[in-house]
């Protein structure tokens, strides 16, 4: 049962469980032949056996993608006549001075770490020996398992997708910029999603979980979605949830300035207090659907500044005194609306 319990726990640090989903994968480990080490290579071999289970999980389409996030190893080392020794055969685990085991991870980063003076106690400097012999024993080992695994060893480590669901270039540029390397970032379009999407909420929020969901239903993939826009204080709110078709559905970015700028005309300066809005929502086939608000307080100026941005950039003053537009893509993903929810998010991530 003991080992049986260590087998586990390492085994289970090498999956993503929330990607795996409601199964359990059973990893039968008989040791047909050992010289000493059997639970180490139970180990190293039930991680080859668990990538083997994944990839038949994915080629019969139960899984759209590899949950396993890690590699795992293990290996024994010992002091034996005074030496530290790698891979303990039968004899000198026997009669050795100290014992231990080394389960590790591809980063370098010990998962269980069981040491025993079995005849004497030893010294640190023998720990970091043991330690060094260790870790270059399971790199030996991942070298081993990807070698045996071939083609299937792709499965290891497999960056998530993560579809945004949107067609806004501008947009999706900003996230993939927020979102760093951590995931494939796709757009819908790139998913092969070209559906459109009826955003019927009356709230920034439910929009954002009406697009992220369809996509997610769509491609079996999580999906991120972010519905924002413009709160202007003295329009009671508008444009709101209709900032991108707020002169109608067939006008451009121009158009709805033009109209903002109509009905903010009689508006003086210091009433022209407004926020850009912004709600992510994350839509997960394993969870339910998160969603986190971002604002970021301004003023309407009169005139446009700025030709860099999109939307109504080029008329949001922020409290640094440059509006979005005349802002630097660097500059604006530090301060904007955006940026306040993706950071949020980041965290669900």
């Amino acid at each position: 049962m003991e080992i049986s319990r260590l087998i586990g726990r390492a085994l289970r640090q090498a999956v993503d469980r929330e990607r795996l989903g409601e199964r359990t994968i059973t990893i039968d480990c008989d040791v047909l032949e050992a010289d000493g080490g059997t639970r180490t290579a139970s180990i190293t071999g039930g991680f080859v056996a668990l990538v083997c289970a994944v990839d038949r999980l994915i080629r019969e389409g139960k899984l759209t993608e590899s949950p396993i996030a890690h590699q795992i190893a293990a290996i024994s080392a010992g002091i034996v006549e005074g030496a530290p020794c790698l891979d303990l055969c039968y004899v000198e685990d026997s009669s050795a001075d100290a014992d231990m085991n080394f389960v590790m991870n591809e980063a370098g980063e010990f998962i269980e770490l069981q040491g025993t003076g079995e005849g004497c106690a030893f010294s640190r400097e023998k720990l970091n020996a043991l330690i060094d012999l260790g870790e270059a024993g399971c790199r030996a080992l991942m070298a081993a398992q990807r070698e045996a695994l071939g083609e299937r060893a792709a499965w290891i480590g497999q960056k998530q997708k993560l579809i945004l669901a949107s067609n806004n270039a501008h947009k999706i540029q900003e996230l993939r910029n927020m979102l760093g390397n951590r995931y494939e970032v796709l757009s819908m379009r790139e998913a092969g999603y070209t559906d459109e999407i009826e955003e019927n909420g009356t709230t920034f929020e439910e929009n954002a979980a009406i697009k992220a969901e369809a996509v997610m239903r769509a491609t079996g993939y999580m999906a991120l979605a972010d519905d924002s826009g413009l709160a202007v204080d003295a329009l009671h709110g508008a444009p709101g949830v209709r900032s991108a078709r707020y002169a109608g559905e067939q006008h451009d970015d121009a158009d709805n300035n033009a109209l903002l700028m109509r009905n903010m005309q009689d508006i003086p300066e210091g009433q022209r207090t407004a926020q850009f809005v912004s709600c992510v929502a994350i839509a997960s086939p394993f969870k339910p659907t998160q969603v986190v608000r971002g604002e970021c307080p301004g003023v309407i100026t009169f005139t446009p500044r700025g030709s860099g941005g999109f939307g109504y950039d080029p008329y949001f003053l922020h409290e640094s005194g440059k509006t979005f537009a005349e802002m630097n893509a660097e500059e604006k993903n530090a301060v904007s609306h955006r940026a306040r929810a993706m950071e949020k998010a980041l965290k669900l991530l």
